[in-house]
């Protein structure tokens, strides 16, 4: 029965890598630009989105397994439940935890910037000519790449030869006191977490704050349409207004512009840049009200107008969720603030959960039957990352108040696909703190687990709760008797979140606070949202326009060069 049991959770864990696979493929096809697609980079973006939500998704089968070790109701082990089964269950996620944890940190420090020089290094007229080999682009790559394994090696040390805190921060628990490690090895990838989920942290409370805001937002409001016809309208008018000015600068002139001022020459040369942008945008709104549009096209308009009612229905229930979620991470971090019994000594660690919290409460519920909390906590991390790669769409990718990159759908570079999947990487290390400390920290760390309050005796080798129901306890780390540790069992995941904090306080301190922050910060953009009707932005629409333009050129001169070459090769009949 134990075998089966386990095997029914890895198999389902299974299933969700599989699922996914397919979201990430989803988002980086969806998003990358047609033209200027490379294998190696979108490869690369799927397979480190994948890992990361695996290893944040890998928490409620930790639960599940350690709490299937227990019965809740009676607060007890279950027979099979032997001491060496456990270390069994707990050494497999062991395993699996150190392995997501490494290949996490060696994605994003490594194999992403080495990507990244490596696309960057491609020339495609010299590799045609045969200039270019694979061996000179690899070195190339390479070199670039030389300054990042010099941070990670850095990191290693820095964490292998930082000394261990002293006991005094565990208030005494046994349960704490086990939380600092001698393993070298183990203390300089807990730095190294650390340090990355830092770094996290601050893109958390950005982006994934400002998308939690406007994701709800987006699916209620309506954007003003390209296909609007007012704004084909004013198109219209903009357009003779300004050939209009043009006819007069002309007629001033004579057709000779030489004959005109400075300043009208310059008038003219900017009315007539505005002109072809007047022209590209009717074009697309022409499109986009269906005049010269593919039959998929418009059925595609057709599926959207259909389905509206069901987008308005979905952002009223995101918008319920990220006000339930908001709620449940001010709570246990008001619980933390007030209640935790080291405070800033250990990172804010929260021996017993004080304040009922909503989340927290119905996951824990929830685990009481597998997978039910497995499908709320996917729900859960997939709507906080969906809300990442919205905030990253609002806010673009900057350095300090400079836009870097836009990120677009269908319109986005690899460049900048490479550096929002190592931004998304980032804040999910921090997602994954926040879910399991601060979102739902019972669940997270004993799940269902219980035990039985009553004293053992000497004919009972485990407690009877049978007829005291009233005796049976949820699991917490301030129980610190002799039948909390022979039944609760602790998650594998918060246990070496704990250590983090443990190991390195100011780690913890930072992870703590940085909570207040995102907490303030969608506040801030959700009121904002709110207040603001959505406008078009007309910046953009031009971009689209300008480089559907492009698209159309680039196609009709293949179209040209594809024909001219059957001209040419084609024997001509007798």
């Amino acid at each position: 029965m134990a075998l089966l049991q386990t095997s029914l959770i890895w198999a389902v864990y299974a299933i969700v890598i599989v699922i996914l696979v397919a979201v990430s493929s989803i988002f980086i096809l969806s998003y990358q630009t047609p033209r200027d697609r490379s294998q190696s980079v979108t490869m690369t973006c799927i397979v480190a989105i994948t890992t990361l939500l695996a290893t944040v998704l890998l928490l409620p089968v930790d639960v599940a397994l350690i709490s299937s070790t227990s019965s809740p109701a009676l607060g007890r082990r279950k027979d099979w439940a032997t001491q060496n089964e456990i270390d069994k269950i707990l050494f497999s996620l062991k395993v699996v935890y150190y392995f997501l944890y490494s290949l996490d940190a060696l994605l994003c420090l490594l194999v992403i910037p080495f990507v990244y020089f490596w696309y960057e290094e491609y020339d495609e007229v010299a590799s045609e000519a045969g200039e270019q080999t694979l061996g000179q682009r690899f070195w190339a790559a390479f070199k670039y790449t030389v300054s990042f394994i010099a941070i990670v090696v850095v990191l290693f040390l820095v964490g292998f030869f930082v000394p261990v805190p002293k006991d005094e921060n565990s208030g005494g628990l046994d349960f704490f006191k086990s939380l600092p490690t001698e393993n070298r090895g183990e203390r300089a990838l807990t730095f190294a977490l650390g340090l990355l989920i830092t770094i996290g942290l601050c893109l958390f409370v950005l982006y994934t704050s400002t998308g939690l805001a406007f994701l709800p937002i987006n699916l209620i409001k309506t954007r003003p349409s390209v296909s609007n016809p007012t704004l084909k309208a004013t198109t219209v008018l903009q357009l003779n207004t300004n050939r209009e000015r043009q006819r007069q600068l002309e007629g001033r002139c004579e057709g000779n512009p030489g004959l005109l001022s400075s300043k009208d020459r310059r008038e003219l040369d900017t009315l007539v840049r505005e002109e072809r942008t007047l022209i590209r945008r009717q074009r697309l709104t022409d499109e986009a009200q269906g005049e010269n549009q593919s039959p998929s096209m418009r059925s595609w308009l057709k599926a959207e107008a259909i389905f509206r009612p069901f987008q308005l229905l979905s952002g009223v229930i995101s918008s319920l969720f990220a006000l339930i979620i908001w709620i449940s991470m001010l709570l246990t971090a008001i619980d933390k603030a007030k209640n935790s019994f080291c405070k800033h000594r250990c990172g804010y660690i929260l021996g017993h959960i004080s304040v009922f919290n909503p989340v927290n409460w119905v996951l824990v519920q929830s685990a009481r039957v597998f997978p039910a909390d497995y499908v709320m906590f996917t729900i859960l991390v997939l709507l906080l990352f969906c809300s990442s790669v919205v905030g990253i769409t609002v806010v673009g990718i900057r350095f300090l108040w400079i836009k870097i990159f836009q990120i677009r759908k269908g319109h986005t570079s690899p460049q900048a696909l490479l550096l929002a999947t190592a931004m998304l990487m980032l804040i999910i290390l921090a997602l994954n703190y926040s879910t399991s400390m601060i979102v739902a920290p019972q669940y997270a760390t004993y799940g269902p687990q219980t035990f039985c309050d009553q004293k053992l005796s000497l004919s009972k080798q485990q407690p009877d709760c049978s007829d005291a129901k009233h005796l049976v306890k949820p699991c917490s780390e301030l129980a610190d008797n002799l039948i909390a540790k022979q039944v609760c069992t602790p998650s594998v995941a918060t246990t070496f979140l704990n250590r983090v904090t443990m190991n390195f306080p100011f780690f913890g301190a930072i992870f703590f606070w940085t909570q207040f922050a995102f907490l303030g910060m969608y506040l801030l953009v959700a009121i904002t949202a709110i207040l603001h009707s959505p406008k078009l932005d007309e910046q953009q629409l031009d971009e689209t326009a300008e480089e559907a333009e492009e698209e159309r050129l680039l196609a009709s001169t293949s179209g040209q060069i594809d024909a001219t070459w059957q001209d040419i090769t084609v024997r001509p009949r007798r």
